[in-house]
């Protein structure tokens, strides 16, 4: 004869049934390694979204898979597949930290697979910190930890690894929606209120995946609304055509990186640019890439001479990449000089660490066996006013300096247009050249800006205020680009406003999912 349970506890039995269940489903997936293989995968195809394969739907599913990965996890099996999904990230996508430093670092053969997988390791801890936090501080209420948590932390972590120890900002989920409607929020929040956007989506989908019916409605309406939203803000105009059109034409010399900096070869290197250029003569503005001139621009002053006198017969004006002095010894600049009505120089801020300069040179002496040439650039003033060129105002940068949106910014609503120039030789055939024009694209939409991005080896281009490419070269190919930029005026909100308020919309995400996890727990019911 089978004893019934006592009438009074029968409306205990949800609760009891609901534990049990939520205790064999936690232990499955905080103990399956098939799950941690998955999270690693998830990470190993999110580059796919990025440039040069632009398949940017993987982005959001990518996510969804990491977060259908921590939702029965605890912190400690959740910080573990946040690393395993960056290993697959950053181990995919940066795999040309490895090409740079084995090509061209005159490193031993050991020092580049070393140096990659420790660099790898150490960024593969943010997406760790958020599945460890995402747990620790919204543990019970899924649809908050998908939907709110975890999109705010992700874009969080994001803005810390864009700024500490000099910042790497690369593979920032906004990236890859360069070319989706998301892309349309950059003049809007820049390129994290687009990372929000994505993360928020792939947050959608695993709600759509897990929960219940009227939570699925009406989570897919507000993902639609995000999208249509997104794409609505595209016939918004915050900017305007100032003045006539320039003709430009950029130069890419295609000088290979083991010659570049042999003084037997510099003579050659500069009739290279000179030829190149000659029946560019007669444009608006010629730009050729990072330190295309390969010596100081005080001992190029015969042939700066003669660019000169060009430059007064034909009301072309010049702008190059060059090495100049300081006033003390021992002191020079990675630069950029525009010969026009007079001579301006502009030297770069934010220098890559071991590449420009070496950090802490008197402690960590011993750990200099990279022998990278020209890396002991120092930084120029933080806020310099734009250089004119062509009588317009022009934001300009060198190479990695691009990828920081407040740098860019700095310049802004001064500067009428962007030029930035790059020495990409460092990364061989890797992905790196295409992921930094799209960085670059992202750069001319948030500010509503033409760019120019001249480099020595491809991918030089010509980019419109919307970030869309109106012509490029080809890599690894002497070449010359033309094609007119418009100076712009006005103001985007995201040039008035900066990174402020998608940091405070994700501070105060972070403080809904928290605070309506806490309530969700005096109920029997999970959310998902």
């Amino acid at each position: 004869m089978t004893r019934s349970l006592p009438r009074k506890r029968v409306s205990e039995y949800p609760t009891i049934l609901v534990a049990d269940a939520r205790h064999v489903t936690s232990r499955q997936f905080e103990f399956g390694w098939g799950i941690d293989l998955l999270a690693l995968m998830a990470g190993a195809v999110l580059p796919l979204a990025f440039a040069p394969f632009g398949f940017y739907p993987i982005a959001p599913l990518s996510i969804a898979l990491l977060m259908g990965a921590w939702l029965h996890a605890d912190p400690r099996r959740a910080f573990w597949r946040g690393w395993l999904f960056g290993i697959g990230q950053f181990g995919v996508g940066v795999s040309w930290i490895y090409v740079s430093i084995e090509r061209y670092g005159n490193a031993a053969l050991f020092v580049a697979p070393l140096v990659t997988v420790v660099f790898v390791a150490i960024l593969a801890l943010y997406p760790a910190l958020v599945g460890y936090l995402g747990r620790r501080l919204v543990a019970r209420n899924k649809a908050l930890f998908a939907l709110l948590g975890v999109p705010a932390l992700w874009v969080l972590a994001e803005w810390l690894r864009g700024w500490a120890l000099t910042g790497f900002p690369w593979l920032d989920l906004g990236y890859s929606q360069i070319d989706s409607p998301l892309a349309c929020l950059a003049p809007l929040l820049g390129v994290y209120g687009v990372s929000a956007a994505v993360a928020f989506s792939g947050g959608v989908l695993v709600v759509l995946a897990t929960g219940r019916r009227r939570l699925r409605v009406s989570v897919l309406a507000m993902g639609v609304a995000v999208w249509v939203g997104a794409t609505l803000l595209d016939g918004l105009n915050w900017v305007e055509a100032r003045g006539a059109p320039l003709s430009v034409s950029i130069v890419q010399g295609n000088i290979e990186q083991a010659r570049k900096w042999e003084p037997a070869e510099a003579d050659n290197i500069l009739e290279s640019y000179r030829k190149l250029s000659e029946t560019e003569w007669g444009r608006d503005l010629i730009v050729w890439p990072e330190t295309a001139v390969p010596m100081f621009l005080r001992d190029a002053a015969d042939f700066i001479a003669e660019l000169a006198v060009r430059v007064e017969e034909t009301g072309t004006e010049l702008v190059f990449g060059v090495p100049t002095l300081g006033q003390v010894p021992r002191q020079y600049y990675n630069s950029v000089a525009v010969v026009g009505d007079e001579l301006g120089i502009y030297r770069k801020r934010h220098l890559v660490p071991f590449g420009e300069y070496f950090p802490l040179r008197s402690a960590l002496r011993w750990l200099n066996f990279l022998e990278v040439p020209m890396a002991d650039f120092a930084p120029g003033v933080a806020n310099p006013p734009p250089l004119m060129v062509k009588g317009q105002p022009a934001g300009i940068t060198i190479c990695y300096e691009i990828a920081y949106s407040d740098l860019v910014r700095s310049n802004l609503p001064a500067a009428a247009f962007l030029i930035t120039v790059s020495n990409d030789a460092w990364f061989g055939d890797s992905l790196a050249p295409h992921q930094h024009l799209q960085i670059a694209r992202m750069r001319a939409f948030e500010t509503g800006r033409y760019l120019l991005r001249a480099t020595n080896t491809g991918i030089s281009a010509i980019i419109d205020n919307r970030g869309r490419v109106q012509g490029v070269t080809p890599q690894h190919k002497a070449a010359v680009l033309t094609g007119e930029i418009k100076p712009m005026a006005g103001t985007t909100p995201f040039v008035r406003w900066g990174l402020t308020p998608v940091l405070i919309v994700m501070a105060l995400m972070l403080a809904a999912a928290v605070s309506g996890d806490r309530l969700s727990r005096r109920s029997p019911y999970p959310e998902l």
